[in-house]
């Protein structure tokens, strides 16, 4: 990237990509209220109260938030009160609010609170933050977003380290056209419904920690 280049992505970061979330979250809340109402109504019926999952996740420069999700697992516990596996608790109408990415709509009001943005690496679990080798932490360089350059290059296909390279990659070239392709290609994501569970589980594996620096 040239000179000027890297001066408008700055320019852009620091004046303009915060106002586009606001707008544009907005815009999104507005539009999909019915199926923001719809989707509700059904989580209520086939899995019960509470219908919104919330989880502390770390955002921009690790400071904690509570991120809103709509629940696709049930609260099955075992004979001994534990909660059973995940690919368990996961029902068919959870598969196709997660393959449609229906459950990540009330993270549009977490962008609107300015814990998210529409594009940035996705939050992960708190408990990852001390697994993090120096490279890997510069994720939390720029706001989490609803979305990211590793979510449209493969989700939950692809393994750990190429998660958290492609995260430090948008970091280090966030860029207004870069959202755009990055928004587009979410779009086709969510029609083709690809990626969406890991090649050995129904959801991604935890992450141990890296020995890469």
């Amino acid at each position: 990237m040239t000179e000027k280049g890297k001066n408008n992505a700055r320019m852009y970061y620091r004046y303009f990509k915060r106002p586009l979330d606001i707008v544009l979250a907005l815009i999104a809340v507005i539009i999909l209220t019915p199926v923001f109402i719809i989707v509700y109504l059904l989580v209520k019926c086939k899995l019960g109260s509470p219908v919104i999952f919330k989880q502390k996740r770390p955002g921009l420069n690790e400071k904690v938030f509570v991120m809103y999700k709509f629940r696709t697992m049930t609260n099955a516990v075992d004979k001994d009160g534990v909660l059973i596996p995940d690919e368990e608790r996961l029902t068919r109408f959870g598969c196709f609010l997660r393959s449609t990415s229906l459950d990540e709509l009330p993270e549009l009001f977490n962008i609107l609170k300015g814990d998210m943005s529409l594009v940035g690496p996705r939050p992960l679990l708190v408990q990852y933050l001390p697994l993090y080798n120096q490279h890997q932490r510069r994720r939390h360089d720029v706001r989490p977003g609803l979305s990211g350059l590793a979510q449209v290059s493969g989700r939950n296909s692809i393994s750990w380290e190429e998660k958290f390279n492609l995260d430090v990659v948008y970091v280090e070239s966030v860029n207004f056209i870069g959202d755009c392709e990055i928004i587009f290609r979410t779009i086709k994501k969510v029609f083709v419904r690809e990626g969406i569970n890991s090649v050995s589980s129904t959801t991604m594996e935890q992450f141990q920690g890296s020995d890469k620096e």
